[in-house]
């Protein structure tokens, strides 16, 4: 009886602690989310590069002009990578997360207890999910900015840096995953865990650019907050 007794507390302790623990990571999550940064970026007429802010509804990506005078896209990220091979599509749609999640979860229904366990605890590694573009029409899940040049400068570089490169510095392709046919995926840099999501990143990527942003968010709400 004792051993039941003493496997009883533990089994309430343990899940008291998890409690709080979500309980405090929620607090924080929310907190951290509203508080802005960027908040007074001011908006004049040297601010011409389009840049898009897009949520599936938890994810959210950065999409930027696949070309222009400072960055084309195109020498490393062919769409002839995609299986369309659609050369119309002229924007460019960036989005880190876990390499695991990416791959081998095309649904929630596939989602295995190891590849969750090694996402939120940062044991896994991550990916790059590259998708092209023809046009993109505002809304709520898509928010349209434009940037100056210096800030553009700023928000490729932290984008470069999240590819994985190889030995020549070339972005390393995963294969022939896709979604669909206007998609890859490329290794990249870092791990995902439940302090550092694809929208940790994606908020991050416009605080480099000295956009509008979260002090810290793992939620695309803690984004669009900031948007709307």
């Amino acid at each position: 009886m004792k051993v039941v007794k003493k496997s009883i507390r533990f089994l309430l302790k343990t899940a008291l602690g998890i409690a709080v623990f979500l309980l405090l990571y929620g607090l924080i999550v929310f907190i951290t989310s509203i508080i802005p940064v960027n908040k007074n970026k001011s908006l004049d007429t040297h601010n011409t590069i389009p840049v898009y802010i897009l949520s599936n509804g938890v994810h959210t990506d950065i999409i930027v002009p696949l070309n222009n005078s400072i960055k084309n896209w195109s020498t490393s990220i062919s769409y002839l990578h995609t299986k369309a091979q659609d050369s119309t599509r002229q924007l460019l749609a960036f989005g880190w997360g876990d390499k695991g999640f990416y791959l081998d979860t095309p649904t929630w229904a596939d989602l295995k207890a190891s590849t969750a366990i090694k996402a939120v605890t940062g044991m896994s590694s991550s990916a790059m999910h590259i998708t092209f573009y023809k046009e993109l029409e505002e809304n709520e899940n898509c928010k349209k900015i434009l940037i100056t040049d210096k800030d553009y400068q700023l928000l490729i570089a932290y984008i470069e840096d999240s590819f994985s490169v190889d030995t020549n510095q070339n972005i390393q392709r995963i294969g022939t995953h896709s979604y669909g046919k206007y998609d890859v995926f490329y290794e990249a840099k870092g791990s995902y865990s439940l302090f550092y999501t694809c929208n940790t990143w994606a908020n991050q990527a416009l605080k480099s650019g000295n956009q509008k942003a979260a002090l810290w968010t793992v939620i695309d709400k803690g984004i669009f907050y900031h948007y709307e």
